[in-house]
């Protein structure tokens, strides 16, 4: 796969918060809003009450007083006195139109003055009546505010634990449908989204849960009959590319029979990698374990690869693996770094872990995004030698194995991204215990 360095892309930073905090606060919020506005109509609605029932008592109170004055031309009735001068305008103004009224007034936050006023002496006289709010009145008013303010907090609060608790299982059915998108992405053809949510209730998440399992079952599909059409057509190639090979080597020595036995053998290669694809890709693969010392393996199989190759080994382990795969992985990226690299091309072997580096201008922003992909090299306009197999085989025969590979650049210390690598670096990370039976591959974390 040919390297080229290009710009880092910049992910924008955003603020994420949990669906059950979400949740939790719009309940609360509008429990809050629901709670001020009830406490508020039930506070002027008993207040109003309250006054009325005051008004009502201050009339009856006045009518008595305006018998007995009738009868004894002297006001002879608690708080009752005639023309008095602090009357309310209001209030004056109705009594002489020759009627009994009733008026409240506020004294700026404090308690009202209740007022009953009616016309004596054929209007000549106001005989009028002025009391406040009586404080059981407005103890009960007190009460009432405290027993709505301690209602309504704990409406916000009884409502902020409802949302917490509804938004979290919510939240943790959407989390594991998640966790097994997840899993399907990586190739866990077995998982399915809606086994991963369970619950007995059905809601829109177990819509979404149907339709990514559908999603990934046609995908799966689709993938499985595009790899039988790469392994029919490969394999359907086999047989006249090694007669075309077969038949270029009866050529006569020269020029033209080298070109032809070179792009013979270079096809059949590809044909030879592209079978090997099918098969990795097909998740049939099963390793054929061995016990072996790592760091003499490496050292042996790379100095009759390339003597020129350096291979440092800074802890010596016994491993049990694939050789023949472990050797496959390790001629491909050896491979890869001679044909896009740059000398010196060094191997290092520490413990359970293989580093191949060499000195070139870095692997694609691509392939450390995403991984190796087949038929994709750097090369934007094809031009690039090679056809982007051998680290898609590399990667597949490490994963039948239960190892995992890496790709990395080295950049100078405290330079900044836009500065062109240093070389590029594999990493295959061996498994601490080896792939079972069953094809389970204990993966490193």
């Amino acid at each position: 796969m040919l390297r080229h360095l290009v710009p880092a892309r910049v992910e924008r930073a955003g603020i994420r918060t949990g669906l059950r905090w979400k949740l939790s606060a719009a309940i609360a919020l509008v429990g809050a809003l629901v709670a001020v506005a009830l406490s508020l109509v039930v506070h002027n609605a008993a207040r109003v009450s309250m006054l009325d029932n005051a008004r009502d008592l201050a009339d009856e109170r006045i009518q008595i007083a305006q018998r007995n004055y009738q009868l004894s031309r002297h006001p002879n009735f608690p708080n009752i006195k005639i023309d008095d001068p602090r009357l309310p305008a209001e209030l004056k103004e109705k009594v002489e139109e020759g009627r009994r009224a009733t008026f409240v007034s506020d004294r700026g936050g404090g308690a009202p003055d209740i007022w009953a006023a009616v016309p004596v002496n054929n209007g000549d006289h106001v005989l009028s009546l002025h009391t406040g709010f009586t404080d059981r009145s407005t103890d009960i008013l007190k009460d009432l505010d405290q027993a709505l303010v301690i209602g309504s907090i704990a409406v916000v609060f009884g409502g902020s634990a409802l949302g917490v608790l509804i938004g979290g299982q919510l939240s943790r059915r959407l989390r594991n449908a998640a966790a097994a998108a997840n899993e399907v992405a990586k190739g866990e053809a077995d998982v399915r989204v809606r086994d991963a949510i369970g619950g007995v209730v059905r809601d829109e998440t177990d819509d979404l849960a149907s339709a990514v399992d559908a999603m990934a079952d046609a995908l799966q599909q689709r993938l499985e009959a595009e790899r039988r059409v790469t392994a029919d057509i490969a394999h359907e190639l086999r047989t006249p590319v090694t007669g075309l090979l077969t038949a270029a080597e009866l050529l006569p020595p020269g020029r033209p029979t080298e070109l032809v036995l070179d792009r013979a053998k270079a096809m059949r290669t590809l044909v030879e990698d592209v079978l090997e694809v099918a098969r990795l890709d097909g998740a049939s693969e099963r390793a054929e374990l061995q016990d072996i010392l790592l760091g003499e393996f490496v050292a042996r199989r790379v100095a009759a690869k390339d003597p020129e190759v350096e291979v440092r080994v800074i802890h010596e382990s016994m491993v049990t693996t694939d050789p023949r795969r472990l050797e496959r992985v390790l001629f491909n990226l050896l491979t890869n770094a001679a044909r896009h690299g740059k000398a010196p091309i060094q191997v290092s072997v520490e413990g359970r872990v293989i580093r191949v580096r060499d000195h070139g201008p870095g692997f694609p922003e691509s392939l450390l995004a995403e991984g190796p992909s087949r038929f994709r090299t750097g090369s934007s306009d094809r031009a690039g030698r090679g056809h982007g197999l051998g680290l898609t085989i590399a990667a597949g025969q490490a994963r039948v194995m239960g190892a995992r590979l890496t790709f990395r650049n080295v950049q100078p210390v405290g330079a900044p991204e836009h500065i062109p690598a240093e070389g590029a670096v594999a990493v295959l990370w061996l498994p601490e215990h080896a792939p079972t039976n069953t094809g389970s591959y204990p993966m490193l974390p």
